[in-house]
């Protein structure tokens, strides 16, 4: 009960909070305390949403389509180079500061160069994607594995068990918990990634939307883009939280966002 209380609570507050900031927000830009070229009032931003809202979900349709393709193969990529890396360890030894170096390299500097390189289809959006969404599931199976619990592996290695027997009764179940933490990453990862390549060339998306209203300084539409992509990742989040509360019922209410 408590508990529950305190869950209510904490919603409460987050409410309370993202309320007020509204209200000031509106109060500054309708006293003209900042211009409403640089930031127009939520009203506004409400207003251009439903004005533009077809366009926009039309726009949305080619943004989750790349995000999905990539977020999917950049999910099962991860999951494969984990297992393999985890179950060589030169492999580990000589990939992983390969790995770390990667997420060295901003976005926006490889996003020209999949365009340069693959034109302005689907296909450098796609890449873009599977590449920020490679890293956090890789990183979160390796230490999923890393984290199994070491009396119970040298248990199974006494009954002789194999490799394969101790990943799949061992290694694979400790790692669920950690495998769900990076996919929520990697979800909003997969928009947003998806977002920045639209930015540099494309025929549709959000992203492309963004540049175009950019340049006939819409800002109130530029706004309802961010406010439309904030909701998509917010409900895609929820819905790996909900996948997770389904494959580890045991851990109901310790995974709230």
């Amino acid at each position: 009960m408590i508990k529950r209380l305190q869950s209510i609570t904490n919603r409460v507050s987050s409410y309370v909070a993202i309320v007020g900031i509204l209200i000031l927000w509106q109060f500054l830009s309708a006293m003209e305390i900042v211009p409403k070229f640089m930031l127009p009032s939520p009203l506004d931003v409400v207003k251009a949403f439903i004005f533009d809202f077809p366009l926009l979900m039309n726009h949305a349709r080619t943004t989750l389509l790349e995000a999905f393709f990539g977020l999917a193969i950049g999910v099962s990529l991860g999951f494969m180079v984990a297992v393999i890396m985890d179950r060589f360890h030169f492999i580990y030894k000589a990939f992983y500061p390969i790995l770390i170096i990667t997420q060295t390299i901003p976005t926006v500097a490889i996003a020209p160069l999949l365009v340069l390189w693959l034109g302005y289809g689907m296909a450098p959006k796609i890449t873009l994607i599977v590449i920020v969404t490679f890293f956090p599931i890789t990183i979160g199976l390796l230490d999923g594995f890393k984290s199994a619990d070491s009396d119970a592996i040298q248990l199974l290695k006494s009954m002789n068990a194999s490799d394969r027997q101790i990943f799949k009764h061992i290694k694979l179940p400790s790692s669920i918990s950690h495998f769900f933490a990076g996919l929520r990453i990697s979800v909003s990862y997969s928009v947003v990634g998806a977002v920045i390549s639209e930015w540099l060339g494309g025929f549709n998306g959000l992203g492309v939307y963004m540049t175009r209203v950019k340049k006939s300084y819409s800002f109130a539409k530029m706004f309802a883009v961010i406010l439309l992509i904030s909701i998509i990742s917010l409900i895609l989040m929820e819905g790996v939280v909900f996948l997770q509360k389904i494959s580890m019922p045991w851990t109901k209410g310790e995974n709230k966002l």
